[in-house]
């Protein structure tokens, strides 16, 4: 998200399920973005979609195994990674404009690469009921020890907003809320 020069970048994500996200998150980064290439991942199965950064994993979103409006698993998977002008919210709350002037804004990307099970009606080709694929095998379907150490280290020095500690906006928390990363 925007940057004032000297303040840390941030990164957003959000989670969507049939059209509807609210689910965002937004972390600190720990790096100058705009110096070198990092690697950002995303582990995404049928218990738990997982974002990294560098291998480290900065936001986990847990499936409960039953029907519910909070994980997407009904349909493919798709993901997106852009630059769009938000600078009515994002930019320190929409203090700060966007300098046209400086445009236009690129977002580079190499060794761009997807391992994944292609979706084929009606049925994805893979079910997370196999263990063909190493997603969906056990190592997977939680944070090793290591993961969760860096996990509590980005929850405890980076957050800078969690849509589940969010009471005004949500007086009565998500449902998903109450899942824990750590299982």
């Amino acid at each position: 998200l925007g940057n004032r020069t000297g303040e840390p970048y941030l990164i957003q994500t959000n989670i969507y399920k049939n059209g509807t996200g609210n689910r965002e998150m937004r972390h600190m980064l720990w790096f100058d973005p705009t110096e070198e290439f990092h690697t950002y991942s995303i582990l995404w199965n049928n218990l738990q979609i997982v974002f990294f950064v560098d291998k480290v994993a900065i936001r986990v979103h847990k499936n409960n195994g039953e029907p519910n409006s909070f994980f997407p698993d009904e349909k493919p998977m798709y993901l997106f990674s852009s630059i769009w002008n938000a600078d009515d919210w994002a930019t320190r709350g929409g203090l700060e404009k966007t300098d046209w002037k400086k445009a236009p804004f690129v977002s580079s990307y190499k060794d761009f690469t997807v391992e994944a099970c292609q979706w084929e009606d009606p049925y994805p080709a893979c079910v997370s009921t196999t263990t063909k694929y190493w997603w969906d095998q056990y190592d997977a379907w939680h944070l090793s020890d290591e993961q969760k150490m860096d996990y509590a280290w980005v929850q405890r020095n980076l957050v800078i907003y969690d849509y589940c500690k969010d009471t005004e906006r949500f007086p009565a928390l998500p449902v998903e809320c109450k899942l824990s990363p750590w299982d």
